[in-house]
């Protein structure tokens, strides 16, 4: 990542906040000076001349310094801290939206865990750059420059002595920095593998108590952990070296003071208090490059974290305003396959010319093997997905160049295994149409049989269903969702497998609940149950990507092909 975009992004429009930062760290800066100033003073003039009215100057000279510094300090640690944390805030919320505009191809590519770390983690870096790292930075710059310009003044020769170590400590640490940075790179992508398979850990937290599989969880998580040891190992390597370096660099310039500055005193060509200054101002240059190297390893992990942050930033989001110009303010629901060819990998294709037509308010069956097409075909109906060539044609309009906001405002979806927030079933419920009336609601629960089960709950629609609906079952978080989509109020319904893996009396309230979503609506039906489809309009059976049968029920079975064979392979189970 280059500092420009960081600078654009981040400094640039906090520039009046960070200005007053920079003031405040040089008015810490100058004002920590005055008190190895005052001890040349003290020793050299003050107490040989005994006076006590300058001595009393001198102390409360030296006093409103140490005030200036603490409460410049204070400001400066509350002003950026607090604002590095704002804006962590901020980009933790900006990348989080834009995860949301991304494909769904980008999510089926990558851990949700991972991606939860590239929200929280990722971000956090940015306080170095406008917190007080940059800052201290730069202030800490400030001050070594003018320490420097002191020690010279004082005495040229130790000042030239002392900056041989001092080069030669920058050179090491201007090649650790290189070292640690893909360091700290892929730490990032570590931590990211290791929280993401945490998650999924506790998501499978049944399935793998099941199978009695804690122990192999425990060793992928170990040796991900470990990984994560190995990056740190390293880094904390190379840190302890220039850390280790540095003392003993500055260490040799110390004793090499010493000798120097004692020979200069029994020489008479020094005085105690320039030697007493001295040592002090070189501390004060020499603390800020130390100080320097640990902020620099602070930015150093800060980019590589807003590296991967600037990378998620830059991925193209899947309602591109530049293509995507059209708004649907009504659908009608007519929608046409035109010939359709996909594939996910632009190699092998799923699906092969597919062209058919569903007419607005007809139901629209996909049947077939496993693994055939059918839920791509859904895919691209819903816009989840984008045709490698042909047209999905909505009301006549390429659904490529629709605005997602308008058409998918206009679609319902029911999944075989939808998804449910942990809260009420009130609240899940209301999710596509938080603003909805209770009579809306209440018509909605009614339509899907939600009531059948919730009238025996104490709480009702306020019982709370725990994460993903657990406290439920299937048949009741299916007629939930069901619920759900009515409420949307859909011209479009996709159900995929809504009533596979139910028992009989589930599957007879799902059935009644979606004859009432049904109504009046354009639907696409995945069902593997091929009774719950025979008053579809037209059913299609896909095979290895193509349309091989087009019909109703009873015109299908007449010609004794595909659909005859499934059919009559289910109702000998």
């Amino acid at each position: 990542m280059s500092f420009r975009w960081a600078f654009k992004e981040f400094i640039w429009p906090r520039r009046k906040i960070v200005s007053l930062g920079l003031f405040l760290i040089l008015v810490r800066s100058l004002s920590g000076l005055v008190l190895p100033y005052a001890s040349k003073t003290l020793i050299d003039e003050v107490i040989p001349s005994k006076d006590t009215d300058e001595l009393t100057y001198l102390l409360v000279v030296v006093c409103v310094s140490l005030l200036f510094q603490s409460v410049s300090s204070f400001s400066l640690t509350r002003l950026l801290s607090v604002e590095a944390q704002h804006l962590i805030s901020i980009l933790r919320a900006k990348v989080q939206q834009k995860l949301l505009k991304l494909p769904i191809s980008f999510f089926d590519n990558n851990k949700s865990g991972a991606l939860v770390s590239r929200v929280m983690t990722d971000v956090e870096g940015v306080r170095n750059l406008v917190g007080t790292g940059l800052v201290q930075l730069i202030g800490g710059s400030i001050t070594a420059i003018i320490s420097l310009i002191i020690l010279i003044k004082i005495n040229g020769q130790m000042t030239l002595f002392v900056l041989f170590p001092v080069l030669i400590f920058a050179g090491i640490a201007l090649k650790a920095f290189k070292f640690i940075r893909p360091i700290f790179r892929a730490r990032g992508k570590i931590n990211a593998e290791v929280t993401g398979r945490l998650t999924e850990t506790l998501n499978g937290i049944r399935v793998i108590k099941g199978f009695n599989a804690e122990n192999q969880e425990k060793a992928v998580f170990e040796k991900g952990v470990d990984e994560l040891y190995q990056n740190v190992k390293k880094s904390l390597t190379a840190t302890a070296f220039m850390t280790s370096s540095s003392t003993f660099l500055l260490g040799l310039a110390s004793a090499g003071i010493m000798g120097m500055g004692g020979y200069f005193i029994m020489n008479n060509t020094m005085t105690y208090g320039e030697f007493v200054s001295f040592t002090l101002f070189l501390g004060f240059m020499i603390a800020p490059i130390v100080q320097m190297s640990n902020i620099g390893s602070q930015l150093t992990e800060a980019f590589a974290g807003l590296d991967r942050t600037q990378e998620l930033m830059g991925l193209p989001e899947e309602n591109d305003p530049e293509i995507r110009t059209i708004n649907l303010d009504q659908v009608e629901g007519n929608v046409s396959f035109k010939n359709i060819s996909f594939s996910y990998d632009d190699k092998t294709e799923v699906l092969h010319d597919i062209s058919f037509e569903a007419p607005k308010g007809s139901v629209t069956a996909l049947v077939g093997s496993s693994g055939s097409g059918k839920s791509t075909i859904a895919g691209l109906a819903t816009a989840f997905l984008n045709p490698n060539s042909g047209q999905v044609l909505i009301d006549g309009v390429d659904l490529s160049k629709v605005n997602l906001k308008s058409f998918r405002s206009q679609l319902g979806v029911v999944l075989q295994d939808d998804f449910l927030y942990e809260g009420t079933i009130r609240e899940n419920i209301l999710f596509p149409r938080p603003d909805a009336t209770e009579e809306e609601l209440l018509q909605a629960v009614e339509g899907a049989y939600v009531n059948e089960f919730t009238d025996r709950f104490d709480d009702g629609l306020d019982t709370l269903i725990g994460e993903r609906g657990v406290k439920l079952s299937g048949g009741q978080r299916q007629r939930i969702s069901i619920a759900r989509a009515l409420l949307a109020r859909p011209k479009i319904v996709i159900l995929d497998e809504a009533t596979s893996n139910l028992d009989t009396q589930s599957e007879a309230f799902i059935q009644k609940s979606l004859n009432v979503l049904m109504q009046n609506r354009t639907t696409f039906v995945i069902a593997h149950r091929l009774s719950t489809i025979q008053m579809a309009d037209q059913i299609l059976v896909i095979e290895e990507g193509d349309v091989v049968e087009n019909g109703k029920h009873d015109e299908l079975i007449k010609a004794k092909g595909r659909y005859y064979e499934l059919y009559t392979y289910q109702t000998r189970m």
